[in-house]
């Protein structure tokens, strides 16, 4: 970099040296009073920006090290009396010399306040779970493949697994977010794990009681008995907390969703002769929610328009339309015990097209905070899951069932989080046995 660059550059960020007359005497021999950047060289020394050579030289021709400019740019950051617009530049400055400022133990308090915008959350995550069935519900399909038939084998399914996840969040100006969830998965039996992938992202902007997202992002209406998982596209939610409304409108993956979806897109996959190029559904909804009084509650209507659905006759559904209208309530007794009570019904299906629920809890649903040690909770609920209502329910039993659940939350030390669920009931299929257990150990960061 030439030092006549340097010059000019420090010149014009520092003090708008062009327009000031100077009284300054001549400290460098090499710069005369007819040079161009006389009056700057002359300022920016009496400044103590530069100091030139020893031997009473500037050598403003000669190259100069990045660390030799960065020790100009940080006496240029030391100066308080700068305009907005040279205060922008010395930024920048400071922006492209960062590393050699840091090493010349500089603070760059701009940069720092930038990677503020950054903020990184997860968790580490440890899941086990015992399915039993007395016999198999369905025919179940896994890649093409039936692996068992009603009536002839007892169903086993057994998961020992963690998830590593990762929920950076950066700021990209007062009214816009990016945000997004990087996760990994291990099956401990095994011996396998995945590499960390893109899960979830997008970009959310707030304006007044407004907020817009675009991206692939939480469905955000009935997280429970139908959607736990995320769709692509855009979604607008208008409102404040006592009455807010909620539009969605994308794509919706069918290979994340139960058991019977997943025949479904076997099924197509095998008569079309397809790899899943189809697996895909296009997905709107409205959803209403609200407080009244004690009363939390909230509707919803879903519409999904997908081929797989018509694969999926034997199961109930109806055509490729799945049309689900949704209600729930949860009443607040106490600031720690509610009852909930949740509805789901699918006009596009002919069977097995309703779900519901009721469940009684304490600390179950806003009030557990996992922060400190010493939180805990409990709820029992009975759930009847339609397999044609809910792709993905946040319910650890398969779609497809009914019976009682009892769950218990706990946390022993901070940022720890424990869940143990026992359930048992029937299929909807054949009214067969089945029982559950599930544990989760969740460390957050």
């Amino acid at each position: 970099m030439k030092k006549s660059i340097v010059s000019a550059l420090t010149t014009a960020l520092v003090v708008g040296a062009a327009s000031t007359t100077f009284a300054a005497a001549n400290p460098f021999s090499d710069v005369p009073s007819d040079h161009w950047a006389y009056d700057a060289v002359t300022t920016l020394a009496k400044d103590g920006v530069i100091e030139g050579y020893g031997d009473t030289t500037f050598k403003g021709n000669q190259n100069i090290t990045r660390y030799e400019m960065a020790q100009m740019v940080a006496k240029a950051m030391a100066k308080q009396d700068v305009s907005a617009g040279d205060k922008a530049l010395i930024e920048k400055l400071a922006a492209e010399f960062a590393d050699e400022l840091n090493n010349l133990g500089v603070r760059v308090a701009k940069l720092e306040k930038n990677a503020d915008k950054v903020k990184w959350g997860g968790m580490l995550r440890y899941d086990y779970g015992s399915v039993r069935y007395d016999k198999a519900p369905v025919d179940i399909w896994i890649n093409g493949v039936k692996t068992s038939q009603k009536g002839e084998v007892k169903t086993r399914d057994n998961s020992n697994g963690y998830t590593f996840r990762l929920t950076p969040t950066a700021e990209i100006n007062k009214n816009w977010k990016l945000k997004s969830r990087i996760d990994a998965y291990g099956d401990l039996t095994k011996d396998t794990t995945t590499d960390l992938a893109l899960k979830r992202i997008w970009a959310e902007g707030k304006y007044g009681n407004a907020t817009y997202r675009f991206g692939r992002m939480p469905v955000g209406i009935d997280m429970d008995i139908m959607f736990d998982t995320q769709f692509s596209g855009a979604q607008a939610e208008f409102g404040k907390k006592a009455f807010t409304t909620t539009l969605n409108a994308g794509r919706f993956d069918l290979k994340s969703g139960n058991q019977y979806y997943r025949y479904g897109i076997d099924q197509m996959n095998e008569k079309n002769g397809t790899k899943g190029d189809n697996d895909v559904a296009n997905y709107q909804a409205i959803g209403f929610k609200g407080w009244l009084g004690k009363l939390n509650y909230g509707t919803a209507y879903h519409h999904l328009n997908s081929d797989v659905f018509r694969y999926m006759l034997s199961y109930g559904a109806a055509n490729d339309d799945m049309n689900t209208w949704t209600a729930k309530g949860t009443y607040h007794f106490t600031k720690n015990i509610a009852l909930q009570g949740n509805y789901g019904h699918n006009f596009g299906a002919d069977d097995y097209n309703t779900s519901w629920s009721a469940v009684i809890g304490y600390k179950e649903f806003e009030n557990f905070n996992a922060t400190n040690a010493g939180q805990w909770g409990f709820s029992i609920a009975y759930r009847n899951i339609g397999q044609n209502v809910g792709p993905t329910p946040t319910y650890t039993s398969d779609a497809g069932t009914k019976g009682w659940a009892l769950s218990l939350l706990g946390n022993i030390m901070p940022h720890t989080y424990t869940w143990l669920q026992y359930a048992q009931g029937k299929t909807l299929i054949g009214n067969e046995n089945y029982k559950e257990l599930f544990g989760r150990v969740e460390w957050q960061f």
